[in-house]
């Protein structure tokens, strides 16, 4: 038997998806033009630089036909810039501007050397800590860079823990900016809250219409003996049928 599916994408397939996220490359060696299913993509000559997704660049990483750029927003400067953002403001730091020719990821151009070095895009963390694995010899610091990435995941994950818990009082809460790992890894927890409070609504519901009725019962009562009419056992029976339905 099968067991079912868990809702929603989980970390491994977040990390796929972020796997057609396009990154720069500079090449080591020449490279036919390829056909691929997104589209083709050009030759490469080296030293030029060039556009490729993530699986690619990996790939030719691996075997040392490529070096990869790190995004701006990847280097020691610019995210101890962002963690004291983050440490500063109450909602998560904000996205990367939409470019008017793109509507989403992967087609944004949040990870390659032209990205903007002050946000964090959708996929930041698995991208980040993909390069630091596949290629950390191309990452300045790649340490402290490692590290950095350690203190944002920790404080943005806080931020999302508080912001889940404000729903128990009833207020809203803005999810702008979280990554896209961060939502896989913290569905667990959201759900809970979520179901939590599913659970306390419906039963402040029921109690409120079994409350209503046994008032309605007892306000019959009184007016039938007010008015010298007797309820029959077969009345009782029914209203009291009525109460627990």
């Amino acid at each position: 038997m099968a067991l079912p599916l868990p809702t929603g994408l989980t970390p491994p397939e977040v990390a796929f998806l972020c796997e057609m996220e396009m990154v720069t490359v500079i090449p080591r060696q020449r490279l036919e033009r390829l056909e691929l299913l997104g589209g083709p993509i050009a030759p490469l000559q080296p030293p030029y630089r060039a556009p490729l997704p993530l699986w690619l660049a990996l790939l030719l990483k691996r075997q040392r036909r490529a070096n990869i750029l790190p995004p701006p927003w990847l280097s020691p400067a610019s995210l101890d810039a962002i963690l004291k953002l983050e440490t500063t403001i109450p909602s998560f730091s904000s996205p990367p501007p939409m470019p008017p020719t793109s509507t989403s990821p992967p087609f944004l151009p949040s990870a390659t050397a032209d990205a903007p070095p002050d946000a964090l895009p959708y996929h930041w963390l698995e991208l980040g800590e993909m390069l630091l694995d596949a290629a950390p010899d191309d990452i300045p610091e790649p340490d402290n860079v490692r590290r950095l990435m350690r203190d944002l995941r920790e404080v943005r994950m806080a931020k999302m823990r508080a912001g889940v818990s404000v729903l128990e009082g009833g207020r809203e809460v803005k999810m702008n900016g979280v990554g896209g790992m961060e939502v896989s890894e913290g569905r667990a927890f959201i759900s809970g809250v979520v179901d939590g409070l599913r659970y306390e609504t419906q039963s402040y519901v029921s109690g409120r219409i079994g409350a209503s009725k046994e008032l309605s019962r007892k306000e019959r009562e009184a007016e039938e003996r007010e008015n010298g009419i007797g309820s029959t056992g077969n009345e009782e029976d029914e209203d009291e049928m009525d109460y627990l339905r």
